[in-house]
């Protein structure tokens, strides 16, 4: 492994290290990208300068250990440039998968590069508010790039009185409806999953891709 193809491309400013670490990636067997180990890269800690003085001039020695400076050179690259691993903006595109299953977020791996970036990055923020109204409808519009209709049963309101009126509906329901320019274009199964990843738990649910209304006059 060498640094992160994507923190190389994505931090031009950053560290030489980084700049130079970054490899060519070719796709993987998912998709992906794979990364190996680049012919010129160096080791940051040439194992040579640390033998004892009595092998300094060895030469049978200083070629041994240099075999094992090509082994460990990525490993020392990869260690200098961890953070970039993990950092949703800078992480290769195939770790960025990784990411994606271990925060949790309701994506499929097929949304665009960018939106998957962004949704590793508010992951947390979203975890704070899932089985709201208010997670729900951030969910959806992360993954599909709009801001559903949320019908539900539930209700809040209050009373000077005693034995008021219960708000809400007494049976438990949640809407969500979707409303895009071609309704043809979203998948209504991947709404549906999306919806019951991130909808209150015991709340029985429906779902439904709309067209959005003519404006007057068309």
């Amino acid at each position: 492994m060498t640094a992160p193809t994507g923190a190389a491309e994505s931090a031009g400013s950053g560290p030489a290290l980084l700049r130079k670490a970054g490899g060519a990636a070719s796709p993987g067997p998912g998709g992906g990208s794979r990364r190996g180990s680049l012919p010129s890269l160096v080791s940051a800690h040439p194992l040579g300068e640390q033998l004892p003085a009595v092998f300094a001039d060895d030469d049978f020695a200083l070629r041994f250990v240099s075999g094992l400076d090509i082994v460990l050179a990525p490993v020392f690259t990869v260690l200098d440039c961890l953070e970039a691993y993990f950092t949703p903006a800078l992480a290769p595109e195939d770790f960025l998968g990784w990411l994606t299953d271990w925060v949790g977020t309701e994506l499929d791996g097929t949304e665009p590069l960018p939106l998957r970036r962004h949704a590793v990055a508010s992951a947390v923020a979203l975890h704070r508010v899932r089985g709201t109204r208010r997670g729900l409808s951030a969910a959806v519009e992360l993954a599909f790039g709009v801001r559903p209709l949320i019908t539900e049963s539930g209700g809040a309101t209050w009373s000077a009185r005693p034995l008021g009126p219960f708000p809400g509906a007494p049976r438990p329901a949640l809407h969500v409806t979707l409303r895009v320019p071609d309704p043809a274009s979203v998948d209504p199964h991947r709404l549906r999953s999306v919806v019951a990843a991130a909808r209150p738990a015991h709340l029985p649910f429906t779902a439904e891709v709309t067209a959005l209304p003519s404006p007057e006059g068309t």
